[in-house]
């Protein structure tokens, strides 16, 4: 690929995990190929990270919707007119032909009047879709009032009406009308570069909510595995979690298990829940509190299995192909969109994370499972026969690709 103009744009340019974790690395990896890289950010833009790489930074100088007073968070996540005027400016003063623009996060100040600024760029500008907040009022297809993954057409009457909100009504209403400003700039989709997903799962519901198949692409995430050496899986026997402590990850759903199950567990990570977790006399599940990401493979090399038990549907659960890579077998709620890949490839297995009896199952059901098979399991996952993620040198590849898909559709389209 010839050297390249990135305009990244993202909420905040402190890198704090998700997707702005994921927009620095590829800021990083851009810059060692060779390309210019420019750092089109929400907030005030003092990045370390951004100024050792040499990226420019073209800072709004906004502040995050938790941040902001009650009323001006209301107005500005569902109209900053600010940033859009910053965006527009630079389009206007600084555009090439050549230029592409990346979208990774705009939800917490950006808002979706960024969509305004880049509607001249359009077809050059890629939506990175690191949640389903471009379908989705609340942004995970989930009834959290019922505590059910959520079927509905987006905007819809049914969608509308119905009180999914993880707060309050009044909120999932300020939702909608965020949502039907997004669309408004967004449409169907087939005037942009396109929109990328994480896994072909969440192609469907994004088509639920109105957006064309062909205006969506997939490019998995990179992963990293825990460990570099298989881990022998089938020698242990406890199981681990990794992440979050946090009702929505279903850790009180796992701890629970647990206890009932009596399977020795360990929970790595830190939360809110933590407190109430450790307050329980029986000692199971332990818990590790927050450890560096370098760090977990020494947690994970003596479990059998992973769990992850999250309520809601998790687009691309890391932990699961991070596990996988690593020889570890996984346990995983049926909510998760790799759930199918898990069991259809013999990874592991899967579970209700909302019916007790299922989980319970899931867990003394691969605890009794024969050494041999967890091995093969393990064995599987390890080899690199079936693929949940890309390696950093390819998620950068396909990211490449769409930039010379996107330039070169529009070169066709003036011939």
């Amino acid at each position: 690929m010839s050297r390249r103009r990135i305009v990244i744009i993202n909420d905040m340019s402190l890198a704090r995990g998700g997707a702005t974790a994921l927009a620095m690395m590829a800021a990083e990896d851009f810059v060692a190929r060779g390309h210019e890289v420019i750092w089109l950010c929400g907030d005030d833009g003092d990045s370390p990270e951004l100024a050792a790489l040499g990226v420019e930074v073209v800072a709004v100088g906004g502040k995050t919707l938790l941040e902001l007073p009650g009323r001006t968070a209301l107005t500005s996540g569902l109209m900053n007119t600010r940033a859009r005027d910053v965006v527009a400016r630079f389009i206007a003063e600084r555009d090439t032909p050549e230029t592409v623009y990346h979208t990774h996060s705009w939800a917490q100040i950006f808002s979706p009047e960024v969509f305004a600024a880049l509607k001249p760029v359009s077809q050059r500008t890629l939506i990175h879709a690191h949640d389903m907040f471009v379908a989705c009022p609340n942004g995970v297809y989930m009834d959290y009032q019922k505590g059910q993954v959520c079927t509905r057409v987006p905007l819809s009457l049914d969608c509308i009406s119905t009180h999914c909100d993880k707060r309050s009504y009044p909120q999932k209403v300020w939702r909608v009308l965020r949502q039907k400003n997004l669309r408004r700039h967004l449409g169907d989709g087939s005037d942009w570069g396109g929109i990328l997903v994480l896994h072909p799962e969440m192609t469907s519901r994004l088509t639920r909510s109105g957006y064309r198949a062909d205006a969506i692409h997939v490019v998995r995430n990179p992963v990293v595995p825990y460990a570099k050496e298989r881990i022998r899986a089938e020698e242990n026997r406890k199981l681990v979690y990794v992440g979050r402590l946090e009702p929505d990850k279903g850790t009180g759903v796992l701890a629970e298990a647990a206890r009932r199950t009596g399977v020795p567990t360990t929970l790595v990570g830190d939360g809110p829940m933590r407190a109430g977790l450790e307050a329980d006399a029986s000692g199971n599940p332990t818990i590790t509190g927050w450890i560096e990401r370098s760090q977990v493979g020494g947690y994970v090399g003596d479990a059998r299995a992973l769990v992850m038990p999250s309520l809601h549907p998790e687009p691309f659960a890391l932990v699961i192909a991070e596990a996988v890579e690593s020889g570890l077998p996984v346990l995983v709620a049926d909510t998760a969109l790799m759930s199918k890949e898990v069991e259809q490839n013999g990874l592991g297995l899967s579970f209700s994370p909302t019916d007790p009896a299922s989980i319970d199952a899931a867990l003394t059901r691969f605890m009794s499972l024969p050494d041999d098979q967890v091995r093969a399991m393990s064995e599987k996952g390890y080899s690199g026969d079936v693929r949940l993620g890309l390696s950093r040198s390819e998620w950068i590849d396909a990211q490449e690709a769409e930039y010379d898909r996107v330039l070169a559709g529009i070169r066709a389209s003036a011939a």
